[in-house]
């Protein structure tokens, strides 16, 4: 069993930064990928980023790359998101995933554990 715990959410005025953090314990994490979704009211759970255990393959999907960063300190059990020029449609629930495999995956089904989300809310 893998535990995820996110944390760092909150509310930004658009154009602002926040980042988020999700604590793993359990088995080793360092064989996990590790993937952010994120799901507003009324829509799909949708994927954000992932990273390979190694940080040398990292993936995002097309509404957030060049302003999300994704990272990750095995040593500390912890992966990260840094959100960087926020969007009123980037508001929802953000939640990282632990997926046991060695590429990054863009589908909620290939992941096995979830923590229990983080809101974040920007406003206009």
């Amino acid at each position: 069993q893998v535990q995820l715990v996110e944390s760092g959410g909150g509310l930004v005025q658009a154009g602002g930064s926040l980042s988020l953090s999700c604590a793993a314990s359990g088995r080793t994490f360092s064989n996990y990928v590790m993937g952010w979704f994120r799901q507003a009211p009324g829509k799909e759970r949708e994927f954000v980023g992932a990273i390979t255990w190694s940080g040398s393959s990292i993936d995002y999907a097309d509404s957030v790359k060049g302003r999300f960063i994704i990272s990750r300190d095995n040593a500390k059990n912890t992966v990260y998101l840094q959100m960087n020029r926020l969007k009123p449609e980037d508001t929802a629930v953000y939640y990282c995933a632990a997926d046991r495999a060695l590429v990054p995956s863009r589908r909620r089904t290939a992941y096995n554990y979830w923590g229990q989300g983080t809101q974040v809310t920007v406003s206009s």
